[in-house]
């Protein structure tokens, strides 16, 4: 029997790195999951690996994407019980370049991505009495990282919205928390110049290795369990001590 027996989550960005797996752990745990992510072909193969998953191909910024993703569900599964909000864009852009489009580009995603997600659910999770929601910042809110501003600035805007929801819908039996992790090796970090920063990064960590999507997974569904219910409004930073001080 896993912890997430007869639950539905909603998994966004899910078509790899920290997504990926944290819709690997939930299914281990027994969800049944509708994953979600802009790269159509990668959520389908992340769907076809898991025992009980719906790929939908959406853009998580769009307001039609994303209540069409809550109807789906919906329609398919009749209710929502979890939701973890993973999308999200990591530039590397040094300020020079932070462009007001470049600006608006990160935000649309990061920000406006986690509005609608958790507008879109808290519906039938407050008419369910019931609800678990996990939204994914990052430690660069506590470290002011560079080549990041806007991205910094979107995932403090995460953390700071999911304190201020948690504390309007826990009536409703709704909890709201965000996981912060570290830097981790990722398809999209690899591919950026934010790979060459792991050395720099194990030095400062309680932990001296690389971090992996693996790493971060159980942080996420342990705040989307039932038996985490007693806490709520919290960040979590799972970034191997980096910034434990």
């Amino acid at each position: 029997m896993g912890k997430m027996d007869g639950r539905v989550a909603i998994v966004t960005g899910a078509a790899q790195g920290i997504g990926r797996a944290v819709a690997q752990k939930l299914a281990d745990e027994g969800a049944t999951l509708v994953l979600v992510d802009l790269n159509e072909e990668g959520v389908e193969r992340a769907a076809s690996e898991l025992s009980d998953a719906t790929p939908v191909r959406a853009d998580i910024g769009s307001e039609d994407d994303v209540q069409r993703l809550v109807d789906t569900t919906l329609e398919r599964h009749g209710k929502v019980d979890a939701l973890a909000n993973v999308a999200a864009i990591v530039p590397f852009t040094p300020w020079d370049d932070v462009t007001f489009e470049e600006w608006r580009r990160i935000m649309a995603t990061n920000l406006d991505g986690t509005y609608l997600t958790n507008r879109a659910v808290y519906r039938p999770m407050r008419e369910a009495g019931y609800g678990r929601i996990v939204n994914v910042s990052s430690n660069v809110i506590l470290a002011g990282t560079p080549n990041l501003a806007h991205y910094v600035a979107s995932k403090g805007g995460v953390w700071a919205f999911t304190r201020a929801l948690a504390r309007e819908v826990g009536k409703y039996g709704i909890t709201v928390n965000s996981v912060a992790p570290g830097l981790t090796e990722t398809e999209g970090v690899l591919a950026s110049p934010h790979a060459e920063a792991f050395e720099f990064v194990q030095m400062l960590q309680c932990l001296p290795r690389r971090g992996v999507a693996s790493d971060i997974a159980p942080s996420v569904a342990f705040l989307l369990l039932e038996e985490a219910g007693w806490v709520t409004g919290q960040l979590l930073v799972a970034d191997a001590g980096m910034s434990h001080n």
